[in-house]
């Protein structure tokens, strides 16, 4: 079983019941609102709220046509608080920048917003967005609404919680470390991570800041359901592609349980088996092993400092040493001889499925991530090695969707579908296909 907080509809579901006339954008907006009040107490995702606005723009909605291009039409959402809204803070849980208001949209917004949805608050991250848990002096600490005790995951654990209580239908984050798939996995929704550059990250920068897109760095959507992450998908890629997803019985996939430098947790590998059960009965072809399959643990060794460094204000290699040009071109000579491993392995597989992070969601622990431990099937391993992961499809650019597949004793548990670089909606696709083969 999947464990579900919520039955309240989707955002297409809600959007489709605005078009009919059984509700209108304000009854919308109104029953977020009570929902964020009557739910959040406890959680503390939506830590940004901006319920006057929410119901003037609903407002202004009623009478008016929705236009084809409009999906959204009247829906009710949050958004990670990284993102710029006009008029609200950006603070990326920083104190230095607890009094900065953004002045203007970022583009995500403006897409989501031309296509008819009306932004109700923001949500939780951790400071600089660089942890899988969602808590900072601002705001305070965002709890996975499975289990209060438990990390809702980060940097987008807000964005993950709201949807999983049932608050919102639709939310948007960012990944460079698993920020969008493992609070998707923590807490039991969708989330898709999209190719490097596939979507305008503008206004999701550094408080004050209006630079290049971060190294590594992706925005992506979050929903309850495939068809709604595949519409939020389609409304803010730069240039959306022509879907080339074959059916299930005629897809080739790679299932990967084992990485080289971390263990996985016995029941979320067993969940994955299952799926991979699923897949072989429903026609699919499934290795569990290729010698087509990058060096894991090589790719580690380069992701890891790249990563650091792309995250540092500084450019700070991981022993705290500025990093040089010649350390940067190297990252990059390693990561174009990444790009095209994977790229070979894809001429043979269509899509790799693979764990998240390597265990469901674990206790609150506010230590900085490398000095706490990572409790894997009874034993300590260093907290850092929850990368692996995701690091897995982020350092060859690689997108990849993550669905809810099952449950490890009551907690929610996902499964990434990575595919070759640019093929975003057939990853969503594909992963829809499964979530409807297991009933997710």
């Amino acid at each position: 079983m999947i464990p579900k907080l919520t039955d309240e509809p989707g955002a297409l579901e809600t959007a489709s019941a605005i078009r009919s006339g059984a509700i209108s954008p304000l009854e919308a907006v109104d029953a977020a609102i009570a929902r964020i009040e009557a739910l959040d107490g406890p959680i503390n995702a939506v830590v940004v709220r901006d319920f006057d606005r929410a119901r003037d723009a609903a407002k202004a909605l009623d009478g008016v046509e929705p236009g084809d291009d409009q999906p959204l039409f009247g829906v009710p959402m949050t958004i990670k608080e990284a993102f710029d809204i006009a008029g609200l803070p950006t603070t990326w849980g920083l104190v230095e920048h607890k009094n900065y208001v953004a002045e203007r949209d970022a583009v995500v917004v403006q897409r989501l917003k031309r296509a008819g949805a009306i932004f109700v608050g923001k949500t939780n991250v951790p400071p600089h967005l660089s942890d899988w848990q969602s808590f900072n002096p601002i705001y305070g600490r965002t709890a996975n609404p499975h289990d209060h005790a438990r990390s809702p995951g980060g940097s987008s654990g807000g964005s993950a919680a709201a949807l999983a209580s049932g608050m919102v239908a639709a939310e948007f984050g960012s990944d460079i470390g698993g920020s969008v798939r493992v609070p998707a996995h923590f807490c039991g929704v969708w989330g898709h991570k999209v190719t490097w550059g596939a979507i305008d990250g503008f206004g999701h920068n550094p408080p004050g800041t209006d630079g290049h897109n971060l190294a590594l760095g992706v925005v992506g959507p979050l929903a309850r359901n495939g068809a709604d992450l595949a519409a939020l998908l389609d409304l803010t890629l730069d240039t959306p592609r022509a879907l080339a997803a074959k059916p299930l019985d005629q897809s080739r996939f790679l299932l990967q349980t084992e990485h080289p430098l971390v263990p996985t947790d016995t029941a979320l590998a067993a969940a994955l088996e299952t799926v991979a059960a699923e897949l072989e009965k429903a026609g699919a072809q499934l290795d569990r092993s290729s010698e087509l399959l990058p060096d894991l643990a090589r790719q580690h060794e380069f992701y890891l400092p790249m990563l650091i460094t792309a995250m540092s204000p500084q450019g700070l290699l991981p022993d705290g040493a500025p990093a040089r040009l010649t350390d940067w071109f190297g990252f990059l000579d390693a990561q174009a001889r990444n790009e095209r491993a994977w790229a070979g392995l894809f001429e043979h597989y269509d899509f790799v499925l693979a764990p998240p992070y390597p265990t469901p969601a674990f206790q609150h622990d506010e230590r900085v991530p490398d000095e706490r431990p990572l409790a894997i099937n009874g034993v300590d391993h260093p907290a850092l090695l929850g990368l692996c992961w995701p690091g897995a499809a982020t350092f060859p650019e690689l997108p990849s969707t993550v669905l809810p597949i099952g449950e490890s004793g009551g907690l929610p548990v996902g499964m990434q579908v990575v595919g070759p670089a640019w093929s975003d909606r057939d990853c969503v696709a594909t992963a829809t296909s499964i979530g409807e083969l297991i009933g997710s």
